[in-house]
């Protein structure tokens, strides 16, 4: 009798959690798909039948929001930025990380303290400082201006994503390389980078979502139409007095499209660094 009330009850502990991960899963991709297929309906389809499905698709509202919006020049300063911070913070990182676990200095608890105080450093409480600050430089308006206040605060978290797996390397592999006469250059590139590869894709996974969508920065230390990624650019579509949602969900259609084609290529990839690599010790 215990077996049995045993098993009914685990079944029915897996029913619910079955029921409400379905739940999960419907509340998480259906307003992903009224996104996408809004996108195909007339500002004034929207509004009079918002749920609805398009009863005469077209593609205007693309043709027209990558035109007034001028998304081809902010989808490739998107890639420009993204691409740029996501490689630079990832490189940074893996050199501090293999730095701070391996080489024999007092400072490095000091250092690594450092990096873990930068995780709280909030953006909002710098921008005014840091927009002055670029201004001095004459960096404002500039993608260099974009980039590198990019990589300064994606850097803390990578960082200790990083020494939490390259801690865990064997010391007596370094050791080993550099009584054959290996220099510490060498060990990065050929060594602790190849033996590293999950906990970097879980960085370059999460730096490319985090860099993908920020709007601050760009928003802040850019004026100029040429400058603007898209995040910023798709704004434009929401004004307080004029809104068309049509040219609006279109644009938020391109927007978020290349983030979702990336977590569907690497997902796997961000799984087994989560796995492996970032939650080792």
């Amino acid at each position: 009798m215990k077996t049995t009330s045993l098993r009914q009850s685990t079944y029915a502990w897996r029913l619910s959690a079955y029921i409400l991960m379905l739940l999960f899963a419907v509340l998480t991709l259906f307003p992903l798909i009224w996104l996408f297929y809004s996108s195909f309906k007339l500002n004034a389809e929207i509004m009079v039948h918002p749920l609805d499905l398009p009863k005469a698709p077209t593609i205007a509202n693309y043709t027209e929001s990558w035109a007034k919006g001028h998304l081809g020049i902010a989808l490739v300063n998107s890639f420009i930025y993204t691409i740029s911070a996501t490689v630079s913070t990832m490189l940074l990182a893996m050199a501090a990380a293999f730095a701070l676990t391996k080489f024999p200095f007092k400072s490095a608890k000091f250092f690594t303290s450092a990096f873990a105080l930068g995780l709280m450093i909030s953006v909002h409480a710098v921008i005014i400082p840091l927009f002055q600050l670029e201004a001095k430089l004459g960096i404002i308006n500039t993608r260099l201006g974009v980039i590198i206040p990019y990589i300064a605060f994606d850097l803390p978290l990578s960082v200790m994503i990083a020494i939490s797996y390259v801690r865990g390397i064997p010391n007596a592999l370094i050791e080993s390389a550099e009584i054959d006469g290996a220099k510490y250059r060498y060990v990065f590139w050929m060594m602790i980078m190849p033996l590293s590869v999950p906990v970097i894709a879980t960085m370059v996974i999460l730096s490319f979502l985090r860099h993908w969508n920020e709007f601050l920065f760009v928003f802040v230390f850019t004026t100029k139409v040429g400058l603007k990624s898209l995040p910023v650019a798709i704004t434009q579509f929401a004004g307080r007095l004029n809104i068309d949602y049509g040219l609006q969900y279109a644009s938020l259609v391109i927007g978020v499209l290349p983030m979702i084609l990336f977590y569907i290529v690497f997902h796997a990839q961000l799984i087994k660094g989560f796995g492996e690599g970032a939650l080792k010790e």
